[in-house]
């Protein structure tokens, strides 16, 4: 009897020391190790940047350069408008700029040397032509008061005197103002005429260049919405464009962990695939409001706790990095330790 009690006694205390360090101490372990990684680790997904692409003016779609999945970098040429009309009316706000142009320098060179001449010819004749009517007038006054010629006639020759006067002070006025120059009220007025005129001229030569279609940042084309012949309104999107750089990953903080993040901060950022990499990241903004941990985040904490959202910069990223997809978070190991 004593020879079957002792394997039984054998066999129950290899299994306690099985069931020991293969279930409850090995789940111990792993929930201590969950709890010393826990809080250098984080959960979240890459960011969803996209842009909605059209022209700033309208017009018919002459060329189309690039489809969807196209790759592109910042500056290249997505579609072009029919930029004929643009062009039209370039041209006719240059006629319009020199034409000012031209009548400003008239106006500030002032008047001709042969123009102040022949106005001052035109007052030595008015002058000429006032001696003769004065002449008149003294000979018809003589006469009148011989009692030869009528005193109509003597009223004549005032009036012709006088006209001649006039003539002679509105000849002199012409050829003071035109020694005087320009007024400068006139020269101000063309000179705020061209002003306009040549902010005219930048705002066709700009929509001559909205009409050609670039992309401010590198990145995957996702749609291509019109075709080539079509007619596209003003802001009407033509293309979306997924930006590729950089990468902003959105991930979340537990509140007693986030002491030890800040805004500067390096961090590892891996995808959950098999081929995932290690990439530089840096944390470059931390929310100020808490929230509850959205749904589609994946942590070891429960659902209700407040947490801080985080956005880290991947200056760098791969092609496994892509939109929307989830990654882990590795900060700093001296964290760790300091979190517990």
């Amino acid at each position: 009897m004593k020879k079957i009690v002792v394997p039984i006694v054998l066999l129950a205390a290899a299994g306690a020391a099985v069931w020991w360090f293969g279930g409850p101490q090995a789940v111990l372990q792993r929930l201590t190790a969950d709890a010393s990684a826990g809080s250098d680790l984080l959960y979240g997904n890459v960011d969803i940047r996209q842009a909605s692409l059209g022209f700033r003016v309208s017009g018919r779609l002459t060329e189309v350069a690039v489809d969807e999945g196209d790759v592109v970098k910042a500056g290249s040429v997505l579609a072009r408008l029919d930029d004929e009309p643009y062009r039209q009316a370039v041209r006719v706000a240059e006629a319009k700029v020199e034409a000012l142009q031209a009548t400003l320098a008239k106006l500030k060179a002032g008047p001709r040397p042969t123009e102040i001449a022949e106005a001052r010819a035109a007052y030595e004749v008015q002058l000429a032509a006032q001696v003769n009517a004065r002449l008149a007038f003294e000979r018809a006054d003589s006469l009148r008061r011989q009692g030869t010629v009528s005193q109509a006639s003597l009223d004549d020759a005032t009036a012709s005197r006088d006209a001649a006067i006039a003539r002679v002070g509105q000849a002199k006025a012409a050829l003071d103002l035109l020694g005087e120059g320009s007024r400068s009220e006139d020269i101000a007025a063309a000179e705020a005429e061209l002003v306009g005129a040549r902010a005219a001229l930048d705002q066709a030569r700009t929509s001559l260049a909205d009409a050609t279609l670039t992309t401010p940042e590198d990145g995957v084309v996702l749609s291509r919405v019109s075709e080539k012949g079509a007619i596209v309104a003003t802001g009407a999107t033509v293309f979306t464009l997924s930006l590729s750089d950089p990468v902003w990953v959105r991930a979340y903080v537990a509140e007693p962990d986030l002491g030890h993040v800040y805004p500067g901060l390096k961090v590892k950022v891996t995808s959950d695939g098999p081929f995932g990499a290690d990439y530089e990241g840096t944390v470059g903004y931390i929310s100020p409001v808490a929230e509850f941990t959205p749904k589609s985040v994946e942590t070891p904490d429960l659902r209700t706790d407040l947490v801080y959202r985080l956005r880290i910069v991947v200056a760098h990223p791969g092609k496994d990095l892509r939109q929307g997809m989830p990654v882990t978070v590795r900060l700093p190991p001296r964290l760790a330790g300091s979190a517990s």
